[in-house]
């Protein structure tokens, strides 16, 4: 199996510093990556078979597709000022240009397309906001690409998980095309945390322990989730981001929980 837990690297001459592929990631549907780019720098790409979900972690932009041009977008400077990002849409078999006007954190999330829907912008304000658990199973949640908004394959959210909090918790799963029980749904999480020399800790295991990981997270790490569980924890003093991106052969989210933990939802 291929390694679960990336590292950032520095920049490369396009800005990236993260990259999954389905090949490096040993499966069929999410692809991610993450460019740092300095102001006035631009990244052209061709989006292929792919659609793609351009999400500005922090700094603005322009960003031009084949038919539209987004003018001017962005808002928050850190994940961590914790108001919806704006995010862009792009169909497979097109093109987009992003022109960083100030240093710009962005992630490209990808998944196959059939170009069903056209090229959009998702203002904050379209970006559902929402609260779940409670007590130390508490976040914030961000929904930028639901299952209810228009794609082919991408689902795309980000959590905000306090420090101190577990999340993606109680533990689930979404490893099994049993539709309307369970999804099969590929995952990656890109993690940042606050202040930015803190940690985390992120456990990825399946119901016979064939696989059982426990991830020791660093600020821009990105975390694979090929099947099985995959809870995360912040430790004390510690606030943590995360970005989720998930596609599978059908668009919806449905997770089985793990039995042994389903009492946490009575608390």
């Amino acid at each position: 199996m291929p390694d679960l837990h990336l590292k950032p690297h520095d920049p490369d001459q396009d800005g990236k510093i993260l990259s999954v592929t389905p090949e490096s990631a040993g499966w069929k549907y999410v692809g991610f990556e993450v460019y740092s780019l300095k102001k006035g720098q631009r990244l052209k790409r061709e989006t292929g078979k792919n659609e793609v979900c351009l999400v500005l972690l922090s700094g603005k932009a322009t960003v031009r597709t084949g038919r539209k041009r987004f003018q001017e977008i962005g808002k928050r400077m850190s994940v961590f000022e914790k108001i919806p990002p704006y995010s862009v849409y792009i169909p497979n078999d097109d093109r987009y240009e992003v022109e960083a006007l100030t240093d710009l954190e962005l992630a490209v999330c990808m998944a196959p397309g059939k170009g069903t829907y056209e090229a959009r912008l998702i203002p904050p304000e379209d970006v559902r906001q929402s609260d779940r658990g409670s007590g130390k199973m508490y976040r914030r949640i961000h929904d930028i690409l639901p299952e209810d908004n228009e794609a082919d394959s991408l689902l795309v959210v980000e959590v905000f998980t306090p420090d101190g909090n577990t999340s993606s918790y109680p533990p689930h799963k979404h490893d099994r095309d049993n539709l309307p029980h369970e999804s099969y749904l590929e995952e990656t999480y890109y993690h940042e945390l606050n202040p930015r020399q803190g940690f985390a800790f992120q456990r990825i295991y399946n119901d016979d322990r064939s696989l059982d990981e426990t991830i020791c997270v660093e600020n821009r790490d990105v975390v694979l989730v090929p099947e099985g569980y995959h809870p995360f924890t912040a430790v004390p003093g510690y606030e943590s981001y995360y970005l989720n991106v998930m596609a599978g052969p059908v668009r919806t989210w449905k997770f089985r929980n793990a039995p042994e933990h389903e009492w946490l939802f009575e608390k």
